[in-house]
């Protein structure tokens, strides 16, 4: 099944609801790197992007996210959903946009952590259920609070933050300012497929 964020209308309907369900957790800044935050080089057909994993505060999906990291999982899958000025999301699905498989289960949810959707940070990208993220990830390309946790609800939970962007912010910025159409149903996606041709540990 295709991870992906909320449709426009519900997004739109998140943003309102900050009025209602303001962020009483506040926010927090990932940890510095350390040993215990690993580093991940994503290689794409535009440019490398270095990701820092936060394993204190997000170790759920930063395991899931190496074990697809480890297995190779993401060779040959693309960012097929970029809208400027919101986010890039990718690692799961192929060129000829099929899902690629994967025999995962879907983690639990951890945007409770207090990390925020600011721009640069690894998102987890899932369906409407709060607990169905997989392999599917988004980088923000803004400040999205409106993808941040405010309550453990089905509107409320959010998108978990687990890294962020050390290097190749500038790759995320081309990335996110490509042409984009309609293709094999999914919307927003690059005219020219932009490939994910290799991710590992550093």
């Amino acid at each position: 099944m295709n991870k992906t964020l909320l449709p426009i209308a519900v997004v739109l309907a998140a943003i309102l609801s900050l009025v209602f369900y303001p962020d009483s957790k506040g926010g927090k800044s990932m940890n510095e790197t350390t040993a215990s935050n690993p580093i991940v080089l994503i290689e794409t057909s535009m440019g490398n992007i270095t990701i820092e994993l936060d394993m204190q505060n997000a170790p759920n999906s930063s395991e899931n996210f190496l074990a697809y990291v480890d297995d190779g999982y993401f060779v040959d899958t693309t960012f097929h959903r970029v809208i400027p000025d919101f986010m890039i999301q990718g690692g799961g699905i192929t060129a000829d946009m099929q899902d690629k498989s994967s025999k995962r289960a879907p983690i639990e949810n951890e945007a409770n952590n207090g990390l925020k959707n600011d721009r640069g940070t690894l998102a987890m990208a899932r369906t409407s259920d709060p607990h169905s993220a997989t392999s599917q990830f988004f980088i923000n390309h803004a400040d999205n609070a409106f993808l941040n946790f405010t309550s453990e609800s089905m509107q409320g939970w959010g998108y978990a933050v687990f890294g962020k962007v050390t290097e190749g912010m500038d790759i995320v910025d081309a990335i996110a300012q490509v042409p984009t159409g309609n293709k094999g149903g999914h919307q927003n996606v690059p005219i020219e497929t932009i490939t994910i041709t290799g991710v590992s540990r550093q």
